[in-house]
């Protein structure tokens, strides 16, 4: 007994060994497919730069990170989704302003929470807002359109892409700033929008610079002012609407990679790394700037903390509006 006791013990050991060397294996991250979810239908802004991360995310991490849209309730639908999924690092999530900042404000029912269901890994992209107005309008700044606005109250009108969209807020903000009047008319697609602009029948618009760059060339609309606190380098000419009269107005369209709450630290710095790699690259700088946004990498703190401040200023605009979901 006391010559095979030892034997039991190196041959339990040996057995151990393969057990130990998975439980380090299975450490290794990411080791299958990552689903991008993406809360808004394909073509958008947010699909298209998640489509170019991910892109970047498969080579950099040797796995496919497959797009996966979700739209449903202005990325309501998709967003839930995600707060739901395991937090194995394997779901990641396009936050916006709409879905993390507004959403929150405007929906009493809504079944997710960003500060107790996502751990922010960083912002990814910045784009700011263009004020266009038709070109047949008599209003070439924006002191000029507030001055037009107040001399005929409540009939002027200002389209957007939906109830709580980031263009319904852009207007809100100004007419609360300003103190005028003016008639939210929303819109399912941004075409028909373009086309009531730039024939006239609405007055004014809040859009990212991509889509009004066409309108703005063949001279249908008119560009007064950006709605960031910065001017942006994409358009530098253009004064910001804070600069213009309107003292402290800042919206800025922002999108940032968030996970589910329990994410593993480990896997958020990962993740984090993974995009500050990816912003370093010019080709993918070039991208972002053709859609008219700016490529960002934050720590998570940096993100965590701009996305209570996000939260905060959009709670207040919805509560000071009286904004309704429709």
């Amino acid at each position: 007994m006391r010559r095979t006791f030892p034997g039991f013990i190196a041959l339990a050991l040996l057995a151990c060994i393969p057990h130990v060397d998975a439980q380090q294996k299975g450490n290794a991250y990411p080791e299958r497919p990552i689903r991008f979810l993406v809360p808004f239908a394909t073509g958008g802004t947010a699909d298209i730069l998640a489509r170019v991360l991910a892109q970047s995310f498969s080579d950099k991490l040797g796995q496919q990170v497959v797009v996966d849209n979700r739209a449903g309730s202005g990325g309501v639908v998709g967003t839930e989704i995600a707060a739901s999924s395991p937090s194995d690092g394997y779901t990641l999530l396009m936050g916006n302003i709409s879905t993390i900042a507004v959403s929150p404000a405007l929906y009493r029912k809504l079944s997710y929470d960003p500060k107790r269901d996502f751990a922010p890994v960083t912002q990814v992209g910045a784009a700011p807002f263009v004020m266009v107005v038709p070109a047949g309008l008599p209003a070439s700044s924006v002191k000029q359109f507030v001055a037009l606005a107040k001399s005929k109250p409540g009939k002027l009108n200002y389209a957007s892409t939906g109830v709580g969209s980031p263009g319904h807020l852009s207007g809100a903000l100004l007419s609360a700033s300003a103190s005028i009047s003016m008639e939210h008319i929303p819109y399912k697609a941004i075409a028909a929008a373009l086309a009531d602009v730039s024939t006239g029948q609405v007055q004014l618009m809040f859009l990212g610079i991509g889509p009004t760059q066409a309108q703005i060339k063949i001279g249908k609309m008119r560009a007064i002012a950006i709605s960031s606190a910065q001017r942006s380098p994409l358009m530098p000419e253009l004064p910001t609407v804070a600069e213009s009269g309107i003292p402290g107005f800042d919206v800025t369209g922002w999108y940032g990679l968030f996970v589910p709450a329990a994410t593993s630290p480990k896997i958020v710095e990962h993740l984090n790394a993974t995009v500050r790699q990816t912003a370093a690259m010019p080709e993918i700088q070039k991208r972002f700037s053709a859609l008219g946004a700016e490529l960002i990498a934050q720590s998570p703190k940096q993100f965590a903390a701009f996305v209570k401040v996000e939260m905060e200023k959009w709670a207040k605009v919805v509560k000071d509006s009286g904004i309704q979901p429709e």
